[in-house]
């Protein structure tokens, strides 16, 4: 019997419910239960594939090509269950998907409404391919009392009505803030959000409090009266050192606890040793090395979320610190002294991926800098193509290289990709059709050279890994390019698109089509992340 997990949260945004989410799942996992999360997104995108990183952070792709909400990457990273389209539901989805409906008439002529037409849709969403699942943790963005949250939740109210109260448990997140003015934590928000969602006609059963500070006895007791949950159910969430130790957090605070304690459950405590090696890794680290992020996004870290995690994973494998020195490609744009200033002291420089010309010549000054100094270099995605485009520009006297995405070009080296093949056979694009949905997404497959460093880095010469891009490197300039000591390492089965060059003359030098940063996890880390800070910490021993 699957039973159910609601996560909402109120008075602010970012108080972390995709984390606790995550660690709750971890948590139930290590108790032994199988456990899905999904995520509810009010917007009225239909995904957030067309979201600048500035308004939304990364967008996640899952291996069957759904372009997700960032917190996706989150449960992916602490259950390593693979996230599906069937996980990320949108507002905008969903009407497209009841608009559609309703004009091919099969609503048989009735009216159209919120209710039940849409709760229904989301309903049926949550209860979607859930066998043989003992937990389906439902997140629901943004903040209770938010007008376009409300079809969600009443939805959930009606799932508990649905489902019975012994199969659903509501966890609310809410802020106690620290009024210095005053000297204390205030309760007074997380009262009003919890009356708020009450109203809603959702009573919730645990509530986590993020706090700065410890959260006094005295206090938990006032939450727990006013807010009608038991003080066991009155959970401190206080800022951790790493997103890592959260679920040891919530353990020691009862988290787990009182979830199950809600369902009526007995289990065995978990087994949190994995946690607990990885905290032991990130406090007793052997060393540190600096990798230098050279990207147009930096301004917003959470546009490289899963980057930044495997970075930490890559030092995890290695036991070692990775400091992550995010620069401006912009800044390198005619001015090589900045450059060299900013590049110098790093012991890695990683060109991820992005869209747009903007910070491109400063990627590729920084690529001829990795190049010419011996520093270990990851291109990714566009990070790749750039890598490619410098390569011909200096070592195959390609002077005119660049690529189609930028604008017409006499050497387009990377130009856009009109065709490949997939699970559902020949998939085709035009220059002048949407951009949403549109790009080659999800997991492919990829063959590695024998003798090559990726293939001893894999340790095998198969693959499979999730992309998300609209441009390929022009196998025209294939000859030339290797010829100038950048050989294609990696490719599609069919041997048609470019996924994998490498240096073989360079320390470390590589740069792929497709995004490790999606695959690794922390008790997991991602081959290609393990060996590039490998190498950054044998630059780090060499300055």
């Amino acid at each position: 019997m699957t039973r159910y997990i609601f996560v909402t949260g109120g008075v602010v945004s970012s108080l972390g419910k995709g984390l606790l989410a995550a660690s709750l799942g971890a948590l139930l996992q290590a108790r032994g239960f199988s456990v899905r999360i999904r995520k509810f997104d009010p917007y009225l995108n239909v995904d957030p594939g067309t979201m600048s990183p500035y308004q939304h952070g990364e967008v996640y792709v899952t291996d069957d090509g759904a372009e997700t909400d960032l917190d996706l990457g989150h449960y992916e990273r602490f259950t390593g269950v693979d996230g599906k389209q069937s996980d990320n539901i949108t507002t905008g989805r969903i009407y497209r998907d009841i608009i559609t409906r309703e004009r091919r008439g099969d609503y048989l002529g009735a009216t159209v409404q919120v209710i039940p037409h849409v709760t229904n849709a989301i309903k049926e969403f949550a209860l979607s391919e859930t066998d043989g699942i003992d937990f389906i943790i439902c997140e629901v963005g943004g903040t209770v009392g938010d007008i376009e949250s409300l079809p969600f939740i009443e939805a959930l109210r009606q799932l508990r009505n649905d489902l019975g109260r012994d199969r659903t448990v509501s966890v609310h997140t809410t802020l106690v803030p620290w009024i210095a003015a005053a000297g204390e934590l205030k309760t007074k928000p997380t009262q009003h959000s919890v009356r708020e969602l009450t109203s809603l006609g959702i009573q919730p059963d645990v509530l986590l409090c993020r706090c700065d500070r410890p959260l006094p006895q005295s206090d938990r007791e006032k939450i727990a009266l006013f807010c009608n949950v038991p003080v066991s159910a009155v959970i401190p969430a206080l800022d951790a050192r790493s997103i890592y130790d959260v679920p040891l957090r919530y353990h020691a605070e009862g988290l787990d606890d009182a979830v199950l304690k809600v369902f009526g459950i007995e289990a065995p405590q978990p087994d949190v040793s994995r946690w607990e090696d990885i905290m032991d890794r990130l406090d007793h680290h052997e060393g540190e090395v600096t990798i230098g992020v050279v990207g147009k996004y930096v301004g917003l870290p959470d546009a490289y979320k899963s980057l930044r995690e495997a970075l930490v994973h890559g030092g995890l494998a290695n036991r070692i610190k990775v400091n992550i020195r995010w620069l401006d490609a912009e800044l390198f744009e005619g001015d090589s002294a900045e450059l060299a200033a900013e590049l110098e002291s790093v012991h890695g420089i990683l060109v991820p991926g992005g869209f747009g010309e903007r910070g491109s010549e400063g990627k590729i000054a920084s690529v001829k800098f990795a190049r010419q100094r011996d520093v270990p270099f990851f291109g990714i995605c566009l990070g790749m193509q750039m890598a490619c485009i410098e390569g011909a520009r200096n070592t195959a006297g390609i002077s005119g290289a660049s690529t189609t995405e930028f604008g017409e070009t006499d050497e387009p080296v990377v130009g856009l990709i009109t065709e490949w093949m997939s699970e559902k056979g020949l998939e085709q694009r035009a220059a002048g059709g949407d951009l949403g949905g549109t790009m080659r997404l999800g997991a492919y497959p990829a063959t590695l050279g024998g003798n090559s460093k990726v293939a001893s880095i894999y340790g095998t010469t198969e693959i499979s890994e999730r992309h998300r891009h609209r441009y390929e490197v022009n196998t025209h300039y294939r000859e030339a390019l290797e010829q100038g000591g950048l050989i294609f390492s990696g490719t599609s089965p069919d041997g048609t698109l470019p996924e994998i060059v490498e240096r073989p003359d360079h320390p470390w030098f590589i740069g792929v089509q497709f995004h490790p940063e999606l695959k690794s996890r922390p008790f997991n880390p991602h081959p290609l992340f393990a060996g590039f800070i490998g190498a950054a910490l044998k630059q780090s021993r060499l300055v």
